[in-house]
Order: C-alpha cells, then sequence, then structure tokens
C-alpha cells in the first residue's frame, strides 16, 4: 500500500445531531455537525474492474458513522473526529484519513468552530 495515496474518497458535508459540549445545556438537546471525510486509497483496482468489492464502500462507511456520531455524548469534537478515523482506518485499504467536525453556531459572530485530524494506518 502506498504510504500517501493520492487517490481519495470524499464523504462531503455529512449532516448529523448529537449531544455534543461540555456545558450542561449542550448535554440536554441533540445539536447540528457537519463532518466532512476523505480517505486515501489506491483506486486503481476498482477504476479498472467496476466491482464494488475492490474499493471501500462509502455507503456503509457514511452508516457506520451516522450511527456512531447520532448514538454519541461526546464532550469534544476532537473526540468525535478520532472515532470517525478510527471508524474509517478499520478498512485496511484505507491508508490515511482527514476527518473534520464543523460545529455550527459554537461561538457567537463564527458560523461555525471546526476541528480537522490526520490518521494514517499504522504500520
Amino acid at each position: 500500500m502506498a504510504e500517501h495515496c493520492v487517490d481519495k474518497i470524499y464523504i462531503r458535508n455529512l449532516a448529523l445531531r448529537c449531544i455534543i459540549g461540555i456545558y450542561p445545556e449542550e448535554r440536554e438537546n441533540k445539536q447540528d455537525v457537519m463532518v466532512n471525510i476523505v480517505m486515501g486509497l489506491d483506486l486503481v483496482k476498482p477504476g479498472l474492474s467496476d466491482d464494488i468489492e475492490d474499493t471501500v464502500n462509502y455507503k456503509s462507511i457514511k452508516k457506520e458513522v451516522l450511527a456512531l456520531v447520532e448514538a454519541s455524548d461526546f464532550f469534544l469534537v476532537e473526540k468525535m473526529a478520532q472515532e470517525i478515523a478510527t471508524l474509517c482506518l478499520a478498512d485496511t485499504r484505507v491508508a490515511h484519513v482527514t476527518v473534520t467536525v464543523d460545529k455550527p453556531g459554537a461561538l457567537r459572530f463564527a458560523e461555525s468552530v471546526a476541528v480537522e485530524i490526520y490518521r494514517e494506518q499504522s504500520a
């Protein structure tokens, strides 16, 4: 597997609702979060074969992320991003992943606060 694959699968602007935050008022009602995922992997084989078995099924990843986030009650956006990255890297074909989690309305006068992390497969 290439160390830094240039091929990528994107899941863009996945809108979810969950309990997230450190303040008591944030622990009462679900809030909106926006998740973006970029998975780096070799897409040569599926590009040639046209077979879903040769690639990461992004619909399955989306369903797993949805189940994880909507059932979660993380205090930190950083923790949510880490858990999403771990989920993506569970498929060993994913060489690396970038996860961005936006929390709209987290700060007054700001459209959003976001955390972006980059993780790679362990050697």
